[in-house]
């Protein structure tokens, strides 16, 4: 993946229309079909991996009629890029000139990628020959291949280009096909296109420019990364892997601003989510603020521009869509949790390092998102003082609340520091909050009481527990190194901390949805049950940071070992079956993958390990390693605090040294 451009396939490489398989732009899928036959018949496929992100590697051998023992002479090297690019390459080792007939089979419907995600792929179209390849057209778009070299034979009805390679002793023939998508105002007709038929191209033909809504994009191009070149060095080298793997992830779903090219942020994940989803980019940009503040400034930059300015209930607040929230709620939008997250993300970006000017230059949207908040919670004294979640009369959900808990206090933060009015307002509001909150929210029980999921609109409570609950334990960052007060007194945040690191939550693998005990428990649901590794890494960090490391570090290593399990890149979300001893995690049918959430999730679950807690405006940086260092020592290279690299170092003991920082920083206690 490297948006807008992507490409699916089997471990065969083998394009056959089957599911989600092709290759897409700008949300079309321009090719669906792409099956090479050699030989007269398919290449033996003996490997197939990803070798980055945005590009793919198929190895296979070939099969003559006639050859003789069991050694294959011609193999095959399939490279595929994001970008729409293919290079087939076949090499021999006869000792003989080998004539080798090659055939690829091409075809697309050029289907939208939300249809065909949900299964709804349109009709395969016909072909027409064009140049020294085929073109494709559809409702207001075009897809047209090229071939280099030209095909010695193009049959347009079946979609069919056909080679007669000639390869040397020894040597070796690569053919290259290049797919692109024409938007109809800006593809123009050619005099080499023909409705149908049979033809021989006269010699090669030089592509076109590769034109698409976002604009050319190959390899090695595309938005800057905006971060630094993270690097671990672990005792545990699968976690050195995971951290490379989900940069990686990341790096193939960053987008530029349609509005703003220069400001970039990352796409919710594929396929459901190949757009700007707000909260899960504000979430991404939040758990990358270690590697810098670039990604975090791009991201909030680009949501300011779709903040609702006309007066009314929503003024000041980010939309978003609904979303699943399980068997137990209404679905919730995500609105909400964006229009919170904003001056989180922007009071914590500001602690790592994010300029001055930068800051207050997005203070104006930070505050408009705490002016929403205020209207939508009320005077405590005229009523219930809570944030309803996804409408006006409730209900009233858990995170919902620590979610504007949190706003409030890092928001009052910023307010005071750059002279504006209302943090003690927000702080009021706040105290107010948890007092009622410790009472309303909690309900005791014989085995030591349990925070509820959600208040109905006529005060009911719900038991039922989930991982949500998580981001009780999740209070911000404030200054010099402390965290802002949380939602539950000392004595209900141990009894939350026991209830997650329990087997009724901890699957092994990470932190299920819906506790195994509770009703509507299902281990593949959405959140009702799956494990949802964002939320394990919002629960470790929390567990870490008032504590409970024991706790904590079961839950970074069910992680670890998870993603070995899919490569070093986790999906969203897997099955919350219990862990056995020989068992693996069950991957989950409609999980995105890649996932920002997941990937800058598994950022943040290692660098948690640290307990990095910088304060850039007072020059203090303070380092609180988990003392039970579940992955062995490790070091942590081009980290970035006060926009300067910054390295770490964590002994098998859990003790921390700083080996790189800022001038000027100085170490916190």
């Amino acid at each position: 993946m490297a948006l807008p451009g992507l490409a699916v396939s089997p471990a065969s490489g083998q394009l056959t229309a089957q599911g989600l398989e092709g290759y897409y732009r700008d949300g079309r899928r321009i090719l669906s079909r792409c099956e090479l036959r050699a030989a007269g018949g398919e290449p033996l496929v003996v490997q197939g991996r990803l070798t980055g992100a945005d590009r793919a590697r198929f190895i296979g051998t070939i099969r003559r009629t006639g050859d003789r023992g069991p050694d294959p002479e011609i193999r095959m090297e399939r490279l595929r890029s994001a970008d729409g690019t293919e290079r087939i390459t076949f090499r021999s080792s006869s000792a003989r000139p080998v004539r080798l007939p090659v055939e690829i089979r091409l075809g697309t419907d050029l289907a939208e990628l939300g249809a065909v995600a949900v299964g709804l792929p349109g009709p395969e179209l016909r072909a027409a020959v064009h140049g020294s390849g085929l073109r494709w057209s559809g409702s207001g778009a075009h897809a047209v291949l090229s071939a280099s070299p030209a095909p010695q034979d193009v049959l347009a009805s079946a979609g069919l280009l056909c080679w007669e390679l000639d390869l040397p002793p020894g040597g070796h023939r690569t053919i290259e096909l290049h797919t692109r998508l024409e938007h109809a105002a800006d593809g123009r007709p050619s005099d080499h296109s023909l409705a149908d038929g049979h033809r021989r191209p006269a010699g090669p033909r030089i592509p076109g420019p590769r034109t698409g809504l976002a604009g050319p994009r190959t390899r090695g191009e595309g938005p800057p990364r905006p971060w630094t070149a993270a690097q671990l060095e672990c005792d545990d080298h699968r976690a050195d892997a995971l951290l490379a793997g989900s940069l990686g992830d990341l790096r193939g779903l960053l987008l530029r601003d349609p509005a703003v090219p220069t400001d970039v942020y990352v796409a919710g994940g594929f396929p459901w989510r190949c757009g700007l989803a707000p909260a899960e980019a504000l979430w991404t940009a939040r758990m990358l603020l270690p590697l810098g503040t670039r990604l975090a400034a791009g991201t909030l930059r680009a949501l300011a521009r779709t903040q609702q300015a006309t007066p009314g209930a929503d003024f000041g607040r980010i939309p978003g869509a609904l979303r699943d929230t399980g068997p137990h709620a209404p679905p919730s939008c995500t609105g909400i949790e964006a229009t919170l997250l904003f001056p989180t993300v922007l009071a914590e970006a500001r602690r790592w390092g994010l300029p001055e000017q930068e800051t207050e230059r997005l203070l104006p949207a930070a505050e408009r998102c705490l002016r929403w908040l205020r209207i939508a919670v009320g005077s405590p004294g005229a009523g219930h003082g809570y944030l309803p979640d996804p409408g006006p009369d409730g209900p009233y959900r858990c995170e919902t609340q620590a979610h504007a808990h949190r706003a409030a206090l890092l928001g009052a933060d910023l307010l005071d520091a750059f002279g504006y009015p209302g943090g003690a307002e927000l702080r009021e509001w706040a105290a107010d909050l948890r007092a009622r909150f410790r009472t309303d929210f909690w309900l005791e029980d014989r085995a030591g009481g349990r925070p509820a999921a959600l208040r109905t609109a006529d005060g009911r409570p719900l038991p039922h527990l989930g991982s949500t609950a998580a981001h009780l334990l999740d209070t911000g960052l404030l200054g010099r190194g402390a965290l802002a007060p949380g939602l539950l007194d000392a004595a209900q945040t141990g009894q939350l901390a026991r209830l997650l690191a329990g087997p009724a939550f901890d699957s092994g693998w990470g932190l299920r949805g819906l506790g195994a005990k509770e009703s509507g428990y299902n281990p593949f649901g959405h959140r009702s049950g799956a494990v949802r590794v964002h939320e394990t890494a919002i629960a470790a960090a929390g567990l870490a940071a008032v504590g409970y490391d024991k706790a904590a570090g079961a839950l970074i290593r069910g992680v670890v070992d998870a993603a070995e399990s899919f490569g070093h890149r986790l999906p969203e979300m897997y099955a919350g079956e219990q862990r056995t001893a020989d068992g693996v995690p069950v991957p989950h049918p409609a999980a995105c993958r890649p996932a920002a959430v997941a990937a800058a999730g598994a950022v943040q679950i290692l660098i948690a390990l640290a307990g990095l807690r910088p304060d850039v405006p007072a020059g203090t940086v303070a380092i609180r390693p988990l003392g039970s260092a579940p992955l062995g020592a490790m070091q942590f290279t081009g980290l970035s605090v006060a926009e300067q690299p910054f390295a770490v170092r964590i002994s098998r003991l859990g003790m921390g040294m700083v080996e790189a920082a800022a001038d000027g920083l100085q170490l916190g206690s």
